[in-house]
């Protein structure tokens, strides 16, 4: 609020976009993950094996009145509930600050 303030002072344009990020786990492209975290950052070998098998080929099911649904392959996302989450999505989405600076605009996250 206080970059928008001293903008409009100046009288220059202020434009603000929100992002929601309520499914953003939900989102996260496995081989766009995977990739940035080898080229990016650096991960290679087992640490990128291992990261690979977690990320990468699960399923799931859903149950509702003792019925279950089909089982259905996991092509976006990271699983939720575990420390390491949280830090995958980090990493995902680490370049936007970047991109955003190469338009020379200004975030705040």
């Amino acid at each position: 609020m206080s970059d928008a303030l001293a903008a409009a002072d100046q009288r220059r344009v202020t434009l603000i976009g929100l992002l929601d990020l309520t499914s953003a786990f939900d989102c996260v492209d496995h081989s766009l993950l995977l990739q940035r975290l080898e080229r990016t950052f650096g991960l290679s070998g087992m640490v990128l094996r291992c990261l690979t098998s977690y990320i990468t080929g699960r399923s799931r099911q859903v149950a509702y009145c003792s019925q279950m649904s089909p089982t259905q392959s996991v092509q976006f996302g990271v699983p939720q509930g575990y420390v390491l989450d949280p830090l995958l999505f980090v990493l995902y989405t680490a370049d936007l600050s970047r991109v955003v600076a190469d338009h020379v605009l200004v975030t705040h996250q």
